[in-house]
């Protein structure tokens, strides 16, 4: 008879997640897996492959929710260039009252594990690409309504908006001072104008 899993595999996921975002890969053991997500080291192993398959698959839940995030975040302003300061300004504020000073755990799996993971350099240009599809789309929107002029690079607008949003993250790690952040916010995005 097969065994009768007593726990949420997606919760699960969401506490991993969270340990290696605080942690980092290599810092976070198997004990603090077990410690942290309340499961025994055979669920884990059954379930989820190991540490580094559970790593992967935290990673690929985190690239789907944020990314989900960042749409819905733009597409509930009823201008473009709101929707693209409201979203810094949640940005921000995520930054500057986390506890932990976690940052971006994108930004953090790239400076931890690159160089020398093939796997995750292919994930994470991955999600480099999806958020910046996600600008282009959102500015080529801004186009289509007249906010924002044909005559702009929405490809290079877009790499740019990714980058800010991973700075941002990187910055307020190191000074969370909310208006100075809101200040540099304020400047790039004059680029739109």
């Amino acid at each position: 008879m097969p065994r009768v899993k007593l726990f949420d595999e997606e919760e699960v996921l969401d506490k991993a997640m969270h340990l290696f975002w605080k942690k980092g890969f290599h810092a976070t053991s198997i004990q603090d897996l077990v410690e942290e997500l309340g499961i025994n080291r055979a669920s884990l192993y059954d379930t989820f492959g190991g540490k580094e398959e559970l790593f992967n698959r935290t990673f690929k839940r985190y690239r789907r929710i944020t990314h989900q995030q960042v749409r819905d975040l733009l597409h509930e302003n009823a201008s473009i260039k709101e929707g693209i300061k409201r979203l810094f300004e949640f940005v921000i504020l995520q930054s500057v009252n986390d506890p932990n000073k976690k940052g971006c755990f994108a930004v953090n799996i790239t400076t931890e594990l690159i160089p020398g993971d093939p796997h995750i350099v292919e994930d994470l240009t991955e999600n480099k690409l999806g958020v910046e599809q996600i600008f282009y789309d959102y500015l080529l929107l801004g186009v289509e309504r007249g906010e924002i002029s044909k005559e702009k690079d929405l490809k290079s607008l877009a790499a740019l908006l990714f980058t800010l949003q991973n700075g941002i993250k990187v910055v307020a790690k190191l000074n969370p001072d909310q208006e100075q952040l809101t200040k540099i916010i304020d400047a790039c995005l004059v680029v739109l104008d």
